[in-house]
């Protein structure tokens, strides 16, 4: 089957856009501004037309807020509403864990005891659609990016 012809089939169980994947972009946790962000980044995808800006507070070297902004598919938006219900409280360093986890679990295959956030599983349908991997990923490189504007004092917890 062709990634066209199985992605017509996506409302099913097991397909791309399932039940999980529509539930977290609905959710959209984490959507909208923050009023004070120490850093912000924007990701496009340029052969879908996908967009993708973060910004992010991070105090005493962990984060104490994100939000984002998404014009993209539910693969975009779900990706980004993971990462904001999951990255309150840890540091920049586990969130370049989890994005190396992910990227290496769409290369390579899921292995859900090697992923450190739950919700990384829902993405696995994924794994077959080459095409759509950087739609999972392009809010996770927004973060990377928005991480390397911080400030010094601000990374390091001063």
């Amino acid at each position: 089957m062709t990634e066209a012809g199985a992605e017509t089939g996506a409302e099913q169980p097991g397909g791309l856009y399932h039940e999980a994947i529509v539930t977290a972009a609905r959710r959209a946790c984490g959507s909208g501004r923050l009023e004070a962000a120490d850093a912000s980044a924007e990701e496009h995808n340029p052969l879908c037309g996908d967009r993708v800006s973060m910004q992010v507070q991070v105090r005493d070297g962990r984060f104490a807020g994100i939000a984002h902004r998404v014009r993209g598919c539910l693969l975009c938006e779900a990706a980004a509403s993971v990462i904001a219900a999951n990255v309150i409280g840890e540091t920049p360093e586990d969130f370049a864990r989890v994005k190396a986890a992910l990227c290496d679990a769409l290369a390579n295959g899921f292995d859900n005891r090697s992923l450190p956030w739950r919700d990384l599983a829902m993405f696995a349908p994924v794994l077959h659609y080459r095409s759509r991997h950087r739609c999972v990923t392009l809010a996770f490189e927004a973060l990377a990016r928005a991480l390397t504007a911080l400030p010094p004092s601000t990374s390091h917890g001063a």
